[in-house]
């Protein structure tokens, strides 16, 4: 096999995008809302799970983060700001570091038995405000800080994704044996402890939640 791929099929330019897929039909090539409506705001407040992108300035790392709380766990604060509360983790903050350098963030957000996914774009800054912590507290705990998304472009997204994945069918979810626990995973990457970082995590998933 070839060491490097054949890229004589990329599509490499904004023009070879739109003839290789042509325009949106009818009103999705407008689709984009520049603030929260009635069914967002409610979307957001059945919400447990959402994932978070950023990317570093000049053409730094990309990543994409879980964020993850019981449904509503992200305020709104109004029709054009969210908020969301950093939680216990594991002190990485890659999310946060790119977010140092470049404000631009994406949100996927979900709800489980539902096939539609709200997107929402916008620019972010990090907060440790007292007043916002307080009003995010879970469990009697406040948050590290928390995440504040002035909102650009809010719209939903079709369920096809969601429909292929099968995602929400319990009958397809595999046997957990079927795949190494993380502390395994990181035995084999890392050389560590496997079983001390279950244990590890076993624990700090009854205690460090919050």
């Amino acid at each position: 096999m070839p060491d490097t791929l054949n890229t004589s099929g990329d599509i490499a330019t904004r023009e070879q995008l739109e003839d290789h897929y042509g325009q949106p039909k009818g009103h999705l090539s407008r689709k984009e809302l520049p603030k929260l409506n009635k069914h967002s705001k409610h979307f957001i407040s059945l919400s447990p799970f959402l994932v978070l992108s950023t990317s570093a300035a000049d053409d730094g790392p990309a990543d994409a983060s879980p964020r993850g709380d019981a449904p509503g766990f992200v305020r709104v604060l109004d029709d054009t700001t969210i908020a969301i509360p950093d939680r216990p983790g594991n002190r990485r903050t890659d999310s946060f570091h790119n977010l140092m350098e470049n404000p631009e963030v994406g949100l996927l957000f979900m709800v489980p038995g539902m096939n539609e996914i709200l997107r929402i774009n916008g620019r972010a800054r990090l907060s440790t405000e007292p007043e916002l912590l307080a009003t995010l507290e879970a469990k009697g705990k406040l948050p590290r800080a928390v995440l504040v998304v002035e909102i650009r472009d809010v719209y939903m997204h079709c369920g096809k994704a969601i429909i292929r994945a099968d995602l929400w069918n319990p009958e397809v979810q595999i046997d957990r044996k079927d795949f190494p626990t993380l502390g395994q995973v990181n035995e084999d990457w890392y050389g560590v402890d496997g079983k001390q970082v279950d244990e590890r995590l076993a624990e700090e998933y009854v205690t460090t939640l919050y």
